[in-house]
């Protein structure tokens, strides 16, 4: 614009233009959270957390979760994980071609050559996060929040067999009983609605008693 000013002889200065020029609202690319809904149903997160044993000894959670229905795809539980074990864990979680497009992480050192490797061979993309930035990995820090909040908080780890059936018991509710706000309400494996007519509510203990499902069955 200035310089079709000048072209027509008017002389005004560059910073007198350019307070004219709509600025723009948004960032010409598009934000963190539109690359996560655009790519929702190709998108994994996987992440670790620590759970401490009664003996005082740190177990390492390993976790993989699907974005679109926030299913957990594998877990695993190891004392002293290393870059081998997890690239083994990623070969696991996606058998045959069942590998998705892009692989959410942060920049913990565990993710070595053999991951990167391993993904490559699954023809997985990777995208690390910013350094510092659990913000950019929404959806697994608020499962390990809710693993956290809902089960590991009430009960005491002995060792990691007890740990590893623990997990799976309470990922069982998670999928086919706990709801969710991100999932209008629905849980990970849908659940249908159960009318009046279905018969009278019961209640249904789930994670040894910790949470319950309620159906409703004839009476």
């Amino acid at each position: 614009m200035h310089g079709e000013l000048l072209k027509l002889g008017i002389n005004v200065s560059q910073s007198t233009v350019s307070k004219y020029i709509v600025r723009r609202r948004k960032p010409p690319s598009q934000t963190w959270r539109t690359f996560l809904e655009n790519h929702l149903r190709q998108l994994v997160s996987v992440d670790f957390f620590v759970v401490p044993t009664v003996g005082f000894k740190l177990l390492f959670v390993f976790l993989v979760l699907a974005h679109e229905r926030r299913r957990v795809l594998h877990f695993n539980v190891a004392e002293h994980p290393t870059a081998g074990w997890t690239a083994t864990q990623i070969a696991q979680a996606f058998p045959w071609d069942t590998a998705p497009r892009y692989l959410l992480r942060d920049r913990d050192c565990i993710y070595g050559d053999a991951f990167g490797r391993q993904l490559a061979n699954l023809h997985i993309t990777e995208v690390p996060t910013a350094p510092r930035s659990p913000w950019q990995t929404p959806y697994v820090e608020r499962l390990i929040g809710s693993v956290r909040r809902e089960c590991l908080d009430h009960i005491v780890v002995i060792n990691e067999s007890s740990l590893r059936r623990t997990l799976k018991s309470f990922f069982l509710y998670y999928h086919d009983s706990r709801c969710h706000l991100a999932l209008n309400k629905d849980s990970p494996e849908t659940r249908e609605v159960q009318p009046p007519d279905k018969g009278i509510i019961i209640e249904i203990p789930r994670v040894g008693g910790l949470h319950h499902r309620y159906e409703r069955r004839a009476a």
